[in-house]
């Protein structure tokens, strides 16, 4: 059994408290895009990972598909699974890859091993992974806060924009994002300020890790600068990056970027 998980991107993200268990508090737009990976699994004799594609840093036994396993097997009587990756989505991009992946494996052995877990079941199982992982359930447009893992429906449909999404050569870790970050209360909920017209996002519309990232990697403050010239209405770096993202009224002209960067459009 086959499934596409798919990428996220933010739009906007505010960072507001630091919380006593370690973690902040946020607040974000999750918005669904088109770019895929590809993930498999077959019943097997035994319990194995393979992956192809992009390379994936870290430990087979690390990976949220095996651990999500082990978390499904605890409560269910499982077979063993063979789990076929082939990553697609760029990695330490700020796209919720390997969150999208995990969410789509429960939902995959939800399905092919009849488990009739409801999606509120299956977000549970997988906030337990990553706080963005319980997004990837259902997939729709929503305003995230606390820790990112607790949603409002939001009405946003960008179908009618051209979004282009940019992944330069550069890696950007959470923790040093995280470091470089001071919270401090919104203003205005993004809730609200979503609902503006996209001309208008770029006035109100923030990712509080920009700041100190774009100083660190001006490589990414670039390709934002570029997006904007080329005619963007609103262009924001995705959760802590590196992916940066447009939204444009017409298909741009990006081919200055291309040279040197991954260009994904109408995302």
């Amino acid at each position: 059994m086959i499934a596409f998980p798919n990428a996220k991107i933010n739009i906007g993200l505010n960072i507001t408290e630091r919380r006593a268990d370690g973690y902040h508090n946020l607040e974000t737009i999750f918005y669904p895009i088109n770019i895929t990976d590809a993930l498999e699994i077959v019943p097997a004799n035994e319990l194995s990972f393979e992956a192809s594609g992009l390379g994936i840093p870290g430990q087979v036994e690390d990976n949220l598909c095996i651990k999500g396993y082990h978390l499904l097997k605890a409560d269910f009587d499982l077979p063993p699974v063979k789990i076929h990756l082939h990553k697609h989505i760029p990695i330490g991009a700020g796209l919720g890859g390997g969150s999208s992946d995990a969410a789509f494996f429960f939902k995959l052995m939800n399905k092919e091993f009849s488990l009739n877990l409801s999606n509120e079941q299956m977000r549970d199982y997988v906030r337990v992974l990553g706080a963005d992982c319980a997004f990837f359930i259902e997939g729709k447009p929503v305003y995230a806060f606390e820790k990112g893992d607790q949603f409002e429906p939001v009405d946003l449909d960008l179908s009618v924009y051209h979004l282009v999404l940019v992944m330069p050569p550069a890696h950007v870790s959470t923790a040093e994002a995280y470091r470089g970050v001071k919270p401090q209360p919104s203003e205005r909920s993004l809730k609200e300020l979503v609902s503006l017209p996209v001309g208008d996002w770029k006035q109100y519309i923030r990712n509080d890790f920009e700041t100190s990232i774009f100083k660190n990697h001006p490589v990414i403050r670039g390709v934002k600068s570029a997006l904007y010239e080329a005619g963007a209405l609103y262009a924001c770096m995705s959760g802590s990056g590196a992916s940066v993202f447009g939204v444009f009224k017409e298909r741009p002209d990006l081919s200055a970027l291309e040279k040197d960067n991954q260009v994904f459009y109408n995302v």
